[in-house]
């Protein structure tokens, strides 16, 4: 998501999204079936992230996990084959309390999450410090405003998908969510060299804050006012009426 300059915490107002009822079709909420293809998408998309690295298994384990939270909020889109079967082509994941999600789910699965962790453990055992860093990110990524729960954790889709906006979509899906559940605000974090990801968050509308250093890594933490949004389905209709 290769610019050296931070990117600017002001952003053009965005224009209406608009939404392909056909795309909206396809998209759904995540299930439990869907974790192994959701993993293989966010292997193939983000391999060289910390979670990645850890394996295919580990991430299904992950996935199954969090289906299961209360607090885990995740959506697919899937489209069908020539031979009939759909497949899931691209997901969204996020959550209405990160830190309480995590929680929770490392210590009711940590056994199984650790010895699906073990076989990239050990093949980089460099992985190590930066695991031990995990629980520090709420504080670190946010420094400079309150806690924000509400947050766009992962995004990936099929290489054929790109220039569609498939990922607008599904993004807008989730933002929906999220402020119908009573979130004012959305977090999300990118890497601060993705120009892609920092272009796409800059469109919506989203506020770039301090940039900060987290698994060795230029991080840059964006927030979108939900509630002062036009993109948000249910704060537009709430002002049309």
């Amino acid at each position: 998501m290769t610019e050296e300059s931070t990117p600017a915490s002001a952003t053009p107002k965005p224009r209406p999204f608009v939404v392909d009822p056909s795309v909206m079709d396809k998209i759904r909420a995540m299930e439990h079936r869907d974790c192994p293809r959701v993993a293989e998408l966010h292997h193939k998309a983000m391999g060289n992230s910390l979670w990645a690295q850890l394996g295919k298994r580990f991430l299904i384990e992950l996935y199954r996990g969090l289906v299961d939270s209360p607090y885990f909020l995740a959506f697919v889109y899937e489209e069908r084959e020539e031979n009939g079967e759909l497949l899931i082509q691209g997901f969204i994941a996020g959550s209405t309390d990160t830190d309480a999600m995590f929680q929770k789910l490392f210590r009711r699965r940590y056994g199984l999450l650790l010895l699906c962790a073990a076989p990239g453990i050990l093949r980089r055992p460099q992985l190590i410090p930066r695991l031990l860093q995990t629980h520090r990110y709420s504080q670190v990524s946010q420094n400079s405003r309150d806690r924000i729960p509400g947050e766009s954790l992962f995004c990936s889709f099929s290489p054929a998908l790109r220039g569609k906006r498939i990922s607008g979509h599904i993004n807008k899906v989730l933002f929906d969510d999220l402020f119908a559940r009573g979130h004012q605000f959305v977090k999300v974090t990118t890497e601060r060299d993705n120009e892609g990801a920092n272009r796409q968050l800059q469109s919506w509308g989203f506020e770039a804050q301090e940039p900060f250093s987290f698994y060795g890594k230029d991080m840059v933490c964006y927030i979108l006012d939900l509630a002062a949004s036009e993109r948000v389905e249910s704060n537009s209709r709430h002002r049309a009426v």
